[in-house]
């Protein structure tokens, strides 16, 4: 169970143990609850009985609806900023390994909280959203960080940039997955899918511009 703060604007952190672990608690029954029924049956109530408190203990945590979902979407993207993190400090020393470290960590978080976090992206939100592209910034500063030491070994004309067209394709790629997952198939598909995607993106770093190789071409 995750226990890092809640970073949403507003909202109070508790500072006791036990109040922490009842946030996670409420945050968890919420999740539950989205998965379940989707946003239109996501309510304060269903939430607190599937949690087991009162309602009441629901409003001193949070204002409404709109910031509890904010909240839940923070705690999934927090953890899927922690398992790539993870991931990239475990990567085999090259840029393949990177990237397929990359991938992987990213497909298995959405893997674990895809479908929840998928109906979170159908809420139109603008704090939801900010959340989003921070994490993605994240994620693609992680990759640039540990892809430094073999940025050689790219072929395109700005290596940098090319990192972060491989971060923003897969990232795309992996959330448009998580969006149209079957969960009878999940499994299969995200592990089918990373392997794909990182071969694509090792593919697309190690390939010189179409600029380059005309030039090659007509020396």
């Amino acid at each position: 169970m995750s226990t890092e703060p809640v970073r949403v604007e507003g909202f109070r952190q508790p500072q006791q143990a036990r109040s922490r672990e009842a946030l996670q608690r409420i945050l968890t029954a919420a999740e539950e609850v989205l998965h379940a029924g989707g946003f239109d049956d996501f309510t304060m109530a269903a939430v607190a009985e599937r949690a087991g408190v009162s309602i009441g203990a629901i409003y001193r945590r949070f204002d409404g609806r709109e910031q509890l979902l904010a909240a839940l979407k923070d705690r999934l993207l927090s953890g899927m900023e922690r398992r790539v993190g993870e991931g990239l400090a475990g990567a085999d020393p090259s840029l393949g390994g990177v990237m397929d470290a990359y991938v992987h960590a990213l497909a298995d978080a959405l893997s674990l909280g895809g479908r929840t976090l998928a109906d979170l992206l159908r809420v139109q939100n603008i704090e939801l959203a900010d959340r989003g592209v921070q994490a993605h910034t994240e994620m693609r500063r992680l990759v640039r960080e540990a892809a430094a030491p073999y940025m050689t070994e790219v072929r395109r004309a700005d290596p940098a940039a090319a990192v972060d067209t491989a971060v923003r394709t897969v990232t795309a790629s992996c959330i448009f997955t998580a969006v149209q997952a079957d969960g009878s198939e999940e499994n299969v598909i995200w592990a089918d899918h990373a392997d794909q995607l990182s071969d694509m993106a090792v593919a697309y770093l190690l390939t010189p511009d179409r600029r380059k190789r005309a030039d090659k071409s007509a020396r």
